[in-house]
């Protein structure tokens, strides 16, 4: 009889460890957040002023910036808690697709190759691409970089605009960088001759660089940033209305002057008082 209720109680425990993981499984399904499934996770790439970056050279704290204010404001306006994961921008589509983030902002562009990968928001902000090279180069057009060595980060949208025009400019050569910073390095240190940047990225880069300058490319089409989603995922219908609402009340035109004339007012006063 022992014998009985010893496996009858052993049945039981499997049984209860089989529900117990099924369960965590079914919820880590639901939600990336892994606190429930009234936190979001963001994924980003905290290189790119002023959309995200960190305050301090060291990278502690957490990232700030333009797209940081966007998806606290929208997330907070939801009821949802926000956590942020930083990592490399080529990371952020796989890390959608796997399930690991449940939305991203990144400055991202939502190109038709990405939308094959991710679903997109209607865009939020409209920018140009420029070339970002030592002060003396000379540098105006993509025509300029024959036989030059350019930088792009690596997955950006600016990565396949270079590539698209050296496969018609002899001799320009692209390589790619994880990280804006890297790039900015890179040229400083004469490995690179220049960089293909976003313009209001090389805005804030030029401001504590002032042996760099930056050309807009005015011929080049205008790139838009909108927010990324796995496919099908249903934050988007959420996230959608509280955008627009955004852009109506004026809000995001608050964020805008905050981030982009603000901000680099602040950058350029802080460089006229340390020199």
């Amino acid at each position: 009889m022992k014998q009985l209720k010893f496996i009858f109680t052993m049945v039981l425990a499997a049984l209860f460890t089989v529900f117990v993981m099924t369960s965590c499984a079914s919820s880590n399904e639901e939600s990336a957040g892994g606190e429930g499934d009234n936190t979001l996770v963001m994924a980003t790439s905290a290189d790119y002023p002023p959309y995200e970056f960190y305050e301090t050279a060291g990278g502690e704290g957490e990232p700030i910036g333009f797209d940081i204010d966007i998806a606290k404001y929208i997330t907070e306006q939801l009821g949802y808690e926000l956590e942020i994961q930083d990592m490399d921008f080529n990371g952020i589509i796989p890390a959608l697709q796997a399930g690991r983030v449940d939305f991203a902002m990144a400055g991202m562009t939502p190109t038709e190759e990405r939308k094959e990968s991710v679903d997109f928001s209607d865009v939020y902000y409209d920018a140009k691409n420029t070339i970002v090279a030592n002060a003396d180069a000379g540098f105006e057009t993509y025509e300029d970089l024959a036989g030059k060595t350019v930088g792009v980060q690596l997955g950006s949208i600016q990565e396949n605009e270079a590539k698209e025009q050296a496969e018609t400019i002899e001799g320009m050569t692209i390589e790619p960088r994880n990280r804006v910073s890297e790039l900015v390095q890179e040229i400083k240190a004469g490995r690179l001759d220049a960089a293909i940047v976003e313009d209001t990225v090389a805005k804030g880069y030029i401001a504590n660089n002032p042996d760099l300058t930056f050309v807009t490319l005015e011929s080049d089409d205008a790139s838009g940033s909108a927010i990324a989603f796995p496919k099908d995922s249903s934050l988007l219908a959420e996230f959608e209305p509280v955008l627009a609402e955004m852009q109506e009340s004026g809000e995001l035109e608050t964020l805008v002057t905050k981030w982009f004339e603000d901000y680099y007012e602040q950058q350029e006063a802080e460089q006229e008082a340390a020199e």
